[in-house]
């Protein structure tokens, strides 16, 4: 299970990444951040999916509080983009979807990582 939570990670990372990447062509002027969260989140969590990989057990917890955190901070900036939008920004309404998107590829991955397998009698770890 841990190499499959591994390369959701590595996964997830990469995703990250390319919204950051997005983001910032979006608006280069002023999404800087964007691509500075994007890579660093990004790199973390693939670096969480390597140690997953190579048996490191406290990287999973390690992965689900990033994951949370980062969950947490998505639920506020969609609330805020799409707020804005409503309000009559409609150049915010990029970064609003983007960040959306974000989300919506944080709950799985954080459902997977909380998630715990029932042991079989046969299971060794």
């Amino acid at each position: 299970m841990n190499t499959f939570r591994g390369k959701c990670l590595g996964c997830y990372g990469l995703f990250l990444i390319a919204i950051g990447v997005l983001g910032f062509l979006s608006n280069p002027e002023k999404a800087k951040t964007a691509l500075l969260s994007g890579g660093t989140f990004g790199l973390l969590s693939i670096t969480w999916g390597v140690l997953l990989l190579r048996g490191v057990r406290w990287a999973q917890g390690a992965a689900a509080v990033t994951t949370l955190l980062l969950t947490a901070v998505f639920v506020w900036r969609a609330a805020a983009g799409w707020t804005a939008v409503a309000e009559g920004h409609p150049e915010k309404q990029t970064a609003a979807i983007l960040v959306t998107l974000m989300l919506i590829a944080s709950i799985p991955m954080l459902v997977l990582l909380l998630w715990k397998r029932r042991r079989n009698a046969t299971d060794k770890t």
